[in-house]
């Protein structure tokens, strides 16, 4: 038998190599540096939750869960939404256990989007929306967020509202946002809220950094799905990996309305089909957490985020405003930097730290060609030696 020749890959993933995570944090192992790059915590999370989590590998949740996910972790969630947010979900048939938002995302695009339909999105975005978008043969339109004067990132409403059109499915929203760091405000939100609405789409909402909003963000977090009109169009997604520092877990979830999580179950089954049978009940405790837990995360989050920050720009950089999430990014023209994968490629044998360069998350690669992003998720001496490493070269 012949074996055809040339790449085996579908053509639409061929422009999907490797992940620049995968590629940077193999250069920090073998240089040696300060990994600032891949945004995983290096500390583990609440002892409640690892606690429950020793006691459901013992206590015979070993085997395969509810498709759907454990009835304790969807009743969880439910609960934590409406604490948190206001938002109603019922726990039968409007919340969906997933392996991490990774595998969420992906579901939700192939559920809901025929070859040929339009997803809006910003760039930069995760670059699993973006080989998400592509496996379902559907189109993305990116609008893109550039830094103003005041160092927080915009986009041009204009721009946005020539994305919408008669092939958009949807409207993928990831706020607080990586790799940004931005946090949408009420006029953007309720702009997108309005388009959804004039357009008749389905708005997909990641929400994984939905307690990393700090205090000088333009406004509070706040889900798309509040806004009048909008519940019964979005599909919220969420983890526990950000929130919980379990980023090895990948328990995520999915909550709205019955017709989207419905969709989003029947494309799961055939992809994990069900994950983390002993860490969802231990997810459920954690997510019952007193509030101290969480307002305890986020400022000690922020105390991190401010020092970086700080060492960044001793070091020379111009750093953007970080309002949210595990990442801050900085202009590395002020260093004397013109592309910042080269700088990257370089930073671990000139300074022994290791980033991650923005651009590979745009597909205007111009727009983000001088900015790199820095992850601050890190335990503070970490964070100590990379500056210092950085101030010293």
């Amino acid at each position: 038998m012949t074996i055809p020749a040339g790449d085996p890959l579908v053509a639409r993933m061929r422009p999907f190599g490797t992940t620049i995570f995968a590629t940077m944090s193999a250069l920090a192992v073998r240089t040696g540096s300060v990994n600032l790059g891949q945004g995983f915590p290096d500390t583990d999370g609440p002892a409640e939750m690892l606690a429950a989590a020793e006691a459901a590998l013992r206590g015979g949740f070993n085997q395969y869960p509810p498709g759907p996910g454990q009835p304790v972790l969807r009743q969880a969630v439910s609960a934590h939404q409406r604490r948190f947010w206001g938002l109603d979900y019922d726990p039968d048939g409007e919340v969906v256990v997933t392996a991490g938002a990774t595998e969420a995302i992906a579901a939700a695009i192939l559920g809901l989007c025929e070859p040929g339909d339009e997803v809006v999105c910003f760039e930069p975005f995760y670059d699993s929306y973006a080989a998400s978008i592509a496996l379902a043969q559907a189109v993305r339109r990116p609008v893109t967020l550039r830094p103003g004067a005041d160092g927080r990132f915009h986009f041009d409403p204009d721009e946005l509202r020539a994305a919408f059109g008669p092939r958009t499915r949807l409207l993928l929203l990831n706020s607080p946002h990586n790799p940004t760091g931005k946090v949408f405000d009420a006029d953007e939100l309720r702009l997108l809220a309005d388009l959804c609405r004039e357009h008749d789409v389905y708005a997909v909402t990641d929400e994984v950094y939905e307690h990393l909003v700090f205090d000088d963000a333009a406004g509070p977090h706040t889900p798309l799905a509040t806004l009048p009109g909008m519940r019964e169009r979005t599909l919220r997604i969420s983890s526990a990996g950000k929130t919980f520092s379990c980023t090895g877990w990948k328990v995520g979830w999915a909550s709205g309305p019955a017709p989207l999580v419905s969709a989003v179950l029947r494309v799961k089954q055939f992809l994990t089909y069900v994950n983390a049978g002993p860490f969802q009940p231990a997810v459920a405790v954690a997510l019952g957490l007193g509030d101290d837990y969480f307002t305890g995360f986020t400022a000690g989050m922020q105390a991190r985020r401010d020092q970086l920050r700080a060492g960044l720009a001793e070091a020379g950089f111009t750093v953007l405003r970080s309002e949210g999430t595990y990442f801050v990014n900085a202009d590395i023209r002020s260093v004397g930097g013109t592309d910042g994968e080269e700088f990257c490629l370089s930073m671990p044998e000139r300074y022994g730290v290791v980033a991650v360069p923005s651009q590979v998350f745009y597909d205007d690669v111009a727009a983000g060609r001088h900015l790199v992003r820095f992850a601050f998720c890190k335990r503070p001496e970490v964070l100590d030696e990379a500056i210092a490493r950085l101030r010293k070269a």
